[in-house]
């Protein structure tokens, strides 16, 4: 009698033979499904498999991976951030395009800027309504001061007659309104300036523009009043000196009252320019027929020599004053930025 082959030979299949299966070795899901019939419907093997595999907690492994080239260290973990420093700083490590977090500016297209205009500037603003209560403090205070002027302005007194002198405080208002006129002439200059020179300049700020023609008008004044007061030391006496010192304080002050209405005009009214410098110069065209008048009727009214006159306006009037203009011109032109 011939032996079976054990290969060939197949073992049946119970409920015994599984469960040792299972305590030697964990079920699969295909083995479980395996037990199942072939017509078996999906809601019946997910409960085959939920029967047979509890869900657990997971343990993960805390052994070091090892697994890198003989001879080489093992790899970096991936869950350390401690990079070198020339990993983590570099030339563009501050721009903002490598880091969201960091403000990258406005997005699209810059529009166009708003143009300057002055009567939007609230620093000169402030300044013409300084000037305006100033000197609105300066004439009532010294009114009686003023009209006294504007009265012995056309009307030289005698020799012999005793003149009213002027206090401190009136001297004081008369030097403050004269300061205001200096510094309405460089407000208007300053206009000038950015019509017709430029409007961008190597300052920080343009208010130092007008801080610098306010020193240069300041000094044009003082050398003035200072070149007449040798001139006629020298040709005259002192008594007629300090008259016509008097009587030029007081024309710089009238030059300061015609000025104002126009730097208003041109800031606040949008006047155009050409108007503006026309009525600037029938202004001083005014200004400068009270100064020949006051200047006839103190030295040159006994001895009428009409080259003399000429001669000593052109002198200590015309020269001055383009010289004075050809000053503000030239610092225009080197403070100004040309492209």
């Amino acid at each position: 009698m011939l032996l079976q082959d054990s290969i060939a030979y197949q073992l049946p299949v119970d409920a015994t033979s599984d469960s040792a299966a299972v305590q030697h070795r964990p079920l699969t899901p295909a083995q479980v499904l395996s037990w199942l019939p072939r017509d078996a419907t999906p809601a019946q093997q997910d409960s085959a498999i939920q029967s047979r595999f509890k869900p657990s907690e997971i343990h993960w492994s805390e052994h070091p991976d090892t697994l890198h080239l003989p001879g080489h260290d093992a790899g970096v973990d991936l869950m350390k951030a401690d990079l070198p420093q020339y990993y983590r700083e570099s030339f563009f490590s501050k721009d903002s395009l490598f880091h969201p977090e960091l403000p990258g500016g406005r997005y699209g297209v810059a529009g166009d800027p708003v143009p300057y205009s002055v009567h939007q500037d609230d620093i000169i603003t402030s300044l013409l309504l300084a000037c305006f209560i100033f000197s609105v403090i300066a004439f009532t205070n010294a009114r009686r001061f003023m009209a006294r002027q504007a009265k012995n302005f056309f009307y030289s007194p005698r020799e012999g007659t005793s003149e009213f002198t002027e206090t401190s405080n009136e001297l004081r208002f008369q030097t403050t309104l004269v300061f205001i006129t200096c510094l309405l002439i460089s407000l208007l200059f300053y206009f000038y300036t950015l019509n017709y020179i430029g409007d961008t300049f190597i300052l920080r700020s343009q208010y130092t523009l007008i801080a610098i023609y306010l020193g240069i008008t300041i000094a044009y004044f003082l050398f003035k009043a200072g070149l007449y007061t040798f001139t006629n030391l020298v040709f005259f006496d002192g008594k007629r000196n300090q008259q016509w010192l008097k009587s030029l304080l007081f024309i710089i002050t009238i030059e300061g009252v015609l000025f104002f209405p126009a730097i208003l005009l041109g800031a606040y009214f949008e006047l155009d320019i050409k108007k503006i410098g026309f009525y600037i110069i029938i202004s001083l065209f005014f200004v400068k027929l009270l100064t020949i008048y006051k200047c006839y009727s103190i030295f040159f009214h006994r001895n009428v020599v009409s080259l003399q006159i000429i001669l000593y306006l052109c002198t200590l009037e015309i020269v001055p004053l383009l010289a004075f203009w050809g000053v503000l011109v030239m610092t225009a032109n080197n403070l100004k930025i040309n492209f």
